[in-house]
Parts: C-alpha cells; sequence; structure tokens
C-alpha cells in the first residue's frame, strides 16, 4: 500500500520532543525522514532514560521510521553537504532557538536561494518574532507562561503542570499540520515558505474555553479538578472499588443517566432540567449521583452505563491502556525490533486511512547508522570521497 507522504523528503535538524514529534508524525505517514544529528553526541534525548542497553527508549519512542546522518555543521565542508541535501529536499525542520541557523548561514533566507520552494519549519519556544523570541525554552516553561497550569490541578490547590509534555506535544502537531498545509500550498503554486510556530502560541491555542469564559465572564479561572468546568455532570464518580468517569454532555444524555441510576424523577427537578442549570447546581448534584455510584463496582456501572447510552469509562492506568482491547485493535501499541535494544513496545500512529494508511515500519536509528547510504543515494559520493570526509571529522 502507498503512504500519504511516500516521495516527501524531510531534513530533520530537530531533537528532543517538539520538533521530533512533528517529523515523527510525519515519517509514519510516509516521508523519507533524514536525521541529522551532531556526530558522537546525537539528539539530547539520546542521553535521557530509561534505557535498554545502550539505546534511549525515550529516543526510540520519537524516532522511529527515520534515517540518521551525522554531520558537523561547524565545518564547512559539512555546511556545503547540507546544502546540497537541501537542493533535493521538500523540508528542513529545525527547533533551535531564533538566529542559531542564521549564525551557521543556513537559516531560512539563504536556504531557499538554494531551493525556492523548500519549506522551512522552525519551531521554538516563542517563535522568532515577538519581544520574547530570544529566549529558551522547556515544556514546563511555557506550560506556566501559557496559562494551562493555572486551570489545572485540584480545586483550591496549586497549579499543576499536565503529565504529558503538551507544550511540546502541541507544537510538534501544530507544525506537521503546518508542514502539510505548505506542501499543498507548494503543490498548486511552485511556491515555498517559512513555517513559524511556537511553543507558547500552541498552549494559547488549546485553552479551549477558559478564555472565551474569562471574556465573557470577568472571572479569572481557576484549577476545577477532574470536572468540566462548563458542562455537568461530567467527571469521575467513586463506585464501590474505584471510580468511572461519567460524561452527560447533553439534556438528553442527562435523561438516560437518570434512568441508569434509577431516578427518573431529577429529569423533572427544576434544578437540573437544562446543562445551565445543572452546573449552576452542581454542588448539590455531584454528591447525589455519588451516593448511588457508590452501592456497585466500576465493572458494573460501565455495563449499566453502556446499556443505558451514556458515555462512560474507568480511569485506566498505564499498564491497563496498554492491554486494552480496543486500544490492541486499533494498532495503538506496537512492537518493532531494534538491533541493539530488541524488541520495543511503543504508541502507534492514531491517523487511519483507507487507501494510505502510514504506521511503524522501522525503529529509530543508531546515531548515524545511515551516514554513508544517505551520502551515496542522495549525493551522490563514492567510497573514496567519503573516505575523506571521516578524515576530516565531517561526520
Amino acid at each position: 500500500m502507498r503512504q500519504a507522504l511516500e516521495g516527501i523528503k524531510v531534513l530533520d535538524l530537530t531533537r528532543v520532543l517538539a520538533g521530533p514529534y512533528a517529523t515523527m508524525v510525519m515519517a509514519d505517514l510516509g516521508a523519507d525522514v533524514i536525521k541529522i544529528e551532531a556526530p558522537g553526541i546525537g539528539d539530547d534525548s539520546r542521553q535521557f532514560g530509561p534505557y535498554v542497553g545502550d539505546e534511549s527508549a525515550y529516543f526510540m519512542s520519537l524516532n522511529r521510521n527515520k534515517r540518521s546522518i551525522t554531520l558537523n555543521l561547524k565545518e564547512e565542508k559539512a555546511k556545503e553537504i547540507f546544502q546540497e541535501m537541501v537542493k533535493k529536499a521538500d523540508v528542513v525542520v529545525e527547533n533551535y532557538r531564533p538566529g542559531t541557523m542564521e549564525k551557521l548561514g543556513l537559516g531560512y533566507e539563504e536556504l531557499k536561494k538554494i531551493n525556492p520552494g523548500i519549506i522551512y519549519a522552525a519551531c521554538s519556544g516563542f517563535g522568532h518574532s515577538g519581544p520574547y523570541s530570544k529566549r529558551a525554552a522547556y515544556d514546563a516553561v511555557v506550560q506556566g507562561m501559557g496559562g494551562i497550569m493555572s486551570i489545572t490541578g485540584e480545586k483550591g490547590g496549586r497549579p499543576t503542570r499536565v503529565g504529558p509534555s503538551i507544550g511540546d506535544i502541541t507544537a510538534g502537531l501544530f507544525s506537521a499540520i503546518g508542514i502539510l498545509a505548505a506542501l499543498h500550498y507548494r503543490n498548486q503554486t511552485g511556491i515555498g515558505q517559512k513555517v513559524d510556530v511556537a511553543m507558547l502560541d500552541c498552549q494559547v491555542a488549546i485553552l479551549e474555553n477558559a478564555i472565551a469564559r474569562y471574556v465573557v465572564t470577568g472571572v479569572v479561572p481557576k484549577p476545577a479538578g477532574n470536572r468540566h468546568t462548563s458542562i455537568t455532570p461530567f467527571e469521575p464518580f467513586e463506585t464501590a472499588d474505584g471510580e468511572v468517569m461519567i460524561a452527560a454532555g447533553n439534556d438528553a444524555l442527562w435523561e438516560k443517566l437518570c434512568e441508569a441510576l434509577g431516578k427518573e424523577e431529577w429529569i423533572q427537578d427544576e434544578r437540573f432540567q437544562t446543562n445551565p442549570l445543572r452546573t449552576k447546581h452542581v454542588e448539590e448534584l455531584v454528591p447525589m449521583i455519588q451516593e448511588i455510584t457508590r452501592t456497585k463496582t466500576t465493572a458494573e456501572w460501565l455495563k449499566i452505563l453502556d446499556q443505558a447510552g451514556v458515555p462512560n469509562g474507568p480511569i485506566n492506568t498505564i499498564d491497563k491502556v496498554i492491554e486494552d482491547p480496543q486500544v490492541l485493535a486499533r494498532e495503538m501499541i506496537v512492537e518493532v525490533e531494534h538491533p541493539v535494544a530488541g524488541k520495543l513496545k511503543m504508541a502507534g500512529t492514531p491517523i487511519k486511512m483507507s487507501e494510505t494508511q502510514g504506521g511503524v515500519r522501522a525503529p529509530a536509528p543508531l546515531l548515524g547508522q545511515h551516514t554513508e547510504e544517505i551520502l551515496k543515494e542522495l549525493l551522490g559520493y563514492s567510497d573514496e570521497e567519503i573516505e575523506d570526509l571521516k578524515k576530516e571529522n565531517i561526520f
């Protein structure tokens, strides 16, 4: 089966998470992603645990389906090789601090002279404009600055960092979207462009209804625990042996929930007849539901609520997630064979396509594993020329 991005060549200068996540998405969809790393060091995340032997599971989970070449871009010859590669590429992705690529003489303005159709994606903490542009950033920094920590956590508690690194991951996803949009435009016009994605911008973009609530009410949103601030009931409830998440997202589902709970009289209760009223009286309603849900086990409630057509689910720990039959049926846990680490399980790709199915085809590369292969294949280097480059410490 062909893949959606087959034939697209990506030069990946990124490291750690935001950039590698973007290029991983593209690699999963069939792009030829060539990861360009510093000799002897490579992507910073190669030094992040946990390890399988000498290989980082963190790195391997983010860099599958890619090829690795090492280039010492501080050397002029290495820069020349990179520029030759740019002529053959469709996309360049980097997540250095703004100005770094320009200092190397490899910024967008220079690269588009070499290849006017190149898509140059820059993913950074604060973007390539604005007063914070040159500041360094990590996920926790932008989660704090972007407001998401201020609305996450227990009610009345301290602001809390979201577990997964969504400062990085959302920037990676928006970068991939921007690259695909730029490729579509280039297909229509032949013109390349720069894609500038900032981690802070992405945090603001996913604040969902928090901005709307503040703009309309003037009240600064605070952490609300696990409940939805605008929909009721929409939170986990204690059972006899754990918790069950219940999400009655509209009035019809509320009626079904009342019937499932054996409390049909609540349907006519003036306090609960509409979602705004249920939200207004949430402090009264939640204990009433809780009193009932505590009478049965989580498994019993899952069955009852499924039969009633009320959205629900258990609160799974990670060990249960990777064993969930739905997750497994959708191939969201896959196993790859790494040449050093052996068999390793990781998350699959969530994008399922009927004609151009993507997926995990190859493990993450060893540092510089494909250097000679790429120099020969892409640039036509001979064995003798490659030996000369080795002697010059170019890779």
